[in-house]
């Protein structure tokens, strides 16, 4: 198994000192985060879909072995609400295949006020190209039912497994042969921090539900701070004491 963790977008000021020396202007900061991890999740493509001329750029920036997850644009899960999703998810999917072989899974976060579709569901996953990668964050607990993960795994669909308050918030569902799992929000200090203990914890739950040699995805979205570099940091850490394989993350982080 490989254990890819990164975090939600590179771009934060409040990183410079903690991830970007004080120097480091800001369009090298993509140059300098590949330097210390191997995967991002793109989450501002939520807000406003980059061009494919965009992530073309971003390929030709980044190493060969690094993964970039797309969070889908909001118009396909927020605006539209999944609905009549041939264009959207045509649309995304051509401007992400610019990234080439970089291209990692693509999140579906839905709307707390979206109730369980699961027929709506598998229209919208029936869209994506044969082989694509598509994690699904449900965030409305009618969603929670045989149905819906019946719908998962005939798609090859992954549950992502959502954190807020260092407890899971979804079923810790396996619903295809990989991984992906998001951390919001941690309970310790600084705010938005994990603790090791929840840290741990979430490495055991990994490493005991893919046993094998399979692929899982970890994305700290909690950067207020630089508390996510300093929170997958921890994790690839204590992923590895238990016996895990896991991407380069920093071996140093400054103490907040």
């Amino acid at each position: 198994m490989t254990v890819y963790v990164g975090t939600s977008g590179w771009q934060y000021k409040d990183w410079r000192d903690v991830l970007y020396p004080s120097g480091c202007p800001v369009r090298r900061w993509l140059e300098e985060y590949t330097a210390h991890f191997t995967t991002v999740e793109i989450n501002n493509a939520f807000y406003r879909l980059p061009s494919r001329e965009t992530f073309e750029a971003w390929r030709e920036r980044v190493p060969g072995d690094f993964v970039v997850a797309v969070k889908a644009s909001r118009y396909l899960t927020h605006i539209k609400r999944l609905r009549e999703p041939e264009e959207p998810v045509d649309r995304l999917m051509t401007h992400a295949q610019g990234l080439g072989d970089r291209l990692g899974p693509v999140l579906l976060q839905l709307p707390p006020t979206l109730r369980a579709d699961p027929g709506l569901l598998d229209a919208c996953l029936a869209c994506f190209p044969a082989g694509t990668r598509v994690a699904v964050e449900p965030r409305h607990d009618s969603w929670w039912t045989r149905s819906v993960r019946e719908v998962l795994q005939s798609r090859g669909a992954a549950l992502c497994w959502a954190d807020i308050q260092a407890r899971p918030v979804t079923p810790l569902w396996r619903t295809t042969d990989w991984g992906y799992v998001r951390f919001h929000q941690g309970r310790a200090q600084p705010w938005p921090r994990y603790g090791r203990q929840s840290l741990a914890t979430w490495a055991a739950r990994i490493a005991d539900t893919w046993p094998d040699s399979r692929d899982v995805y970890a994305y700290f979205n909690n950067d207020p701070g630089g508390a996510a570099v300093r929170d997958a940091a921890v994790f690839a850490r204590l992923a590895a004491k238990a016996g895990l394989t896991v991407t380069r993350t920093p071996d140093r982080v400054p103490a907040p």
